[in-house]
């Protein structure tokens, strides 16, 4: 069976510009969505994580009005109960790109935490992006994005486009007076070319091989069009 690789947070917390920490992980939708749509599909799914640590679900994400209601959080919790996988990831570190047909990582407020200064998530990437196997990253999870470096100090994902959660999103969401840095603008100083979309509307950019989603509410249809590009 052909596998899919997802790489997720393994942080149970994001810290602050005051320094607390927020409790986070990785947003429940984001996994459930994707993981529904690829394992329907036949494949496979592969849960890494650095140092190989069972990740973290964001309660937050888990909530009825973060779902559309209580009946959907149900499902999603009752879905993400059943993911055997991510009982048992494995390190990030011992991750062989060859073995997999894509990559994704789902979002949360943790990848701002660990997987944007993560060299071996960052190399790992740069291998996916020049495989020309489809590289799926969704809402927060383009934070990993901001430790693709090159050796000339450039980011391997300058000049794509991409959809990631903005900073108007941030705002609306009540924390981007908190954060140490916010998303969408640490992009774009990065040379990424963001474009964004109304705020928690899908919005899904394709450019070559990398399949972006700004939020959420695009976890369902970024994971359609990978199953699109595996074809």
């Amino acid at each position: 069976m052909s596998k899919i690789l997802f790489v997720m947070t393994g942080v149970d917390h994001w810290t602050l510009a005051d320094g607390t920490k927020h409790p986070t992980g990785f947003w429940a939708e984001e996994a459930v969505a994707p993981y529904e749509a690829l394992t329907a599909a036949g494949y496979e799914v592969v849960v890494a994580t650095p140092g190989g640590v069972v990740p973290t679900v964001d309660r937050g994400s888990l909530a009825p009005e973060a779902n559309g209601g209580q009946e959907a959080a149900d499902r999603i919790a009752a879905v993400l109960g059943s993911m055997e996988e991510l009982k048992k990831p494995i390190r990030l570190e011992d991750v062989d790109l060859a073995e997999y047909d894509a990559v994704f990582y789902p979002g949360g407020h943790g990848p701002m935490e660990d997987l944007a200064v993560d060299t071996t998530s960052g190399r790992l990437l740069i291998d996916a992006l020049e495989s020309g196997k489809p590289l799926a990253v969704v809402c927060h999870g383009p934070a990993a994005l901001l430790a693709a470096t090159r050796p000339d100090g450039t980011n391997a994902f300058a000049s794509y486009e991409v959809a990631a959660f903005t900073d108007a999103e941030e705002t609306q969401a009540g924390f981007a007076d908190k954060a140490k840095w916010l998303l969408e603008s640490r992009l774009v100083e990065a040379g990424v070319e963001v474009r964004v979309g109304e705020p928690w509307a899908p919005n899904v950019v394709v450019d070559r091989n990398l399949v972006t989603g700004q939020n959420p509410a695009s976890s369902a249809p970024l994971a359609a069009e990978v199953v699109r590009m595996l074809g």
